[in-house]
């Protein structure tokens, strides 16, 4: 595996063109700790027990001028502890708020583009919040909206929602919006992929206009400085955590070249290769991610599929059996790259090329999550190497090649357990006997 690229991640906060001191008068995150700052103690408990001690750079910049009621327009590459930045200070600006008397209802909402995303950061909400005076929940669409319905009525301060699920139930009068005093828009740019534009603008219009807005995005372009603008003040706080690199410093990558219909064995011997360590793979298609799960399967490998086409609770139980190492290889495609947010993925593996270009980076990025080392090896065929290129110039430089000679590709293909396939090992061995053969007439 290639060596750990170092590179020095440059942070700017910035209000209206001019730099804005940290209100905390820290310089670098790396000298300030989560029990130093202004925080509900139940929060920093909280946060001891997850292992969080010291803020990451976006956590860092966001989290005092959240603390403070700004309005902030946060931009920092996957893996980065965006979640946390702001989970953190809504908890407990909410939590300091319920100690007086107050209108009951809905007091932040959080809007993410999918499912999974929406139960993951609901977990960290329910994680830092333990023993706080605030209630978190998350709707979203795929399940039945019964028992979604009988938890709002008992009251809850933070909701989290993907769109159709939330509007579905703001017109039939299950949500109310009018308390709502924190709204923060995530994954932004993923959102606007999605289509979710309208949504978005159509919420704003059921929310009081005084009000805090936080909006997060892990990448920036034209579209989505537009739409943040649209929805933050004037004065709002610009961070923007922006590495040369857009993959974060922590994770190993590289590419290894290998036909596409060899493939599948060069996953089969990494995995039995490591057998204790969890493996991310990811697909093109969902018909490919069913195909590569078969052929895992005839090898004695177990895995399991996570797509489109699952309902939602095979998904969650699928990504639960993963979160909890009980299943090791996970097949996954693009639509769940953002969504999977696992502790301890030990390896991604691109068993295909994405077909844009910044996927790449979202699917490495599901390792070396936090302060965690990770490694990434993505297999190119002959016919995606237009893609790498395209991969390299997003990156602004050329990904690592894992060399693989001659002799190790030709021991992956013979040691394969896939019987269907054994005919390669017969013609190794016609091709070596004719050499051999040869030899023997000079």
């Amino acid at each position: 595996m290639c060596g750990l690229l170092v590179m020095n991640t440059p942070v700017s906060t910035k209000r209206a063109g001019k730099h804005l001191p940290s209100p905390l008068h820290y310089d670098t995150p790396d000298n300030m700790r989560f029990d130093e700052y202004h925080i509900a103690i139940e929060i920093k408990r909280n946060l001891e027990t997850m292992g969080f001690r010291r803020p990451t750079d976006i956590q860092f910049k966001s989290i005092p001028p959240i603390l403070q009621g700004e309005d902030v327009l946060a931009i920092a590459q996957t893996g980065t502890g965006k979640t946390a930045a702001f989970v953190i200070p809504i908890v407990h600006v909410l939590h300091e708020r319920k100690k007086s008397a107050r209108p009951e209802g809905i007091k932040c909402i959080v809007m993410v583009p999918t499912r999974e995303l929406a139960l993951q950061i609901t977990e960290v909400f329910l994680e830092i919040g333990k023993h706080t005076r605030v209630k978190t929940f998350c709707v979203f669409g795929g399940v039945e909206q019964a028992p979604q319905i009988a938890r709002l009525e008992k009251g809850i301060d933070i909701l989290i929602a993907t769109p159709g699920r939330m509007f579905d139930l703001v017109s039939q009068g299950h949500i109310k919006l009018n308390n709502v005093e924190i709204l923060a828009v995530d994954e932004a740019d993923h959102m606007l992929k999605l289509g979710f534009l309208k949504d978005i603008h159509d919420l704003i219009r059921f929310l009081p206009k005084k009000r805090q807005t936080l909006f997060f995005s892990a990448t920036i372009n034209e579209e989505i400085k537009k739409l943040a603008y649209s929805l933050v003040n004037s004065s709002a706080i610009r961070i923007h955590v922006s590495p040369k690199d857009p993959v974060a410093k922590n994770i190993q990558h590289a590419v290894a070249f290998v036909e596409m219909d060899d493939k599948r064995f060069f996953l089969e011997r990494f995995v039995k290769e490591h057998p204790d360590d969890k493996i991310l793979v990811f697909v093109r298609t969902k018909v490919r991610a069913e195909r590569v799960c078969k052929a895992m399967e005839r090898v004695g490998i177990v895995s399991q599929t996570i797509h489109g086409d699952k309902v939602q609770q095979e998904r969650q139980d699928v990504l639960e059996l993963f979160r909890e190492g009980i299943l090791k290889v996970l097949i996954a495609t693009d639509v769940s790259a953002r969504g999977i947010d696992i502790a301890n993925v030990d390896y991604v593996i691109n068993y295909d090329l994405p077909d844009v270009a910044e996927n790449y980076v979202h699917r490495v990025g599901r390792t070396g999550r936090g302060d965690k080392k990770g490694q990434a090896l993505a297999f190119c065929a002959e016919e995606e190497k237009p893609m790498l290129a395209e991969i390299e110039q997003y990156l602004t430089k050329r990904i690592a090649v894992l060399e693989i000679h001659k002799n190790e590709y030709g021991e992956t293909l013979r040691m394969t357990e896939d019987v269907p396939d054994k005919w390669k090992d017969v013609l190794a061995e016609i091709e070596e006997a004719e050499k051999w053969r040869k030899g023997k007439r000079k």
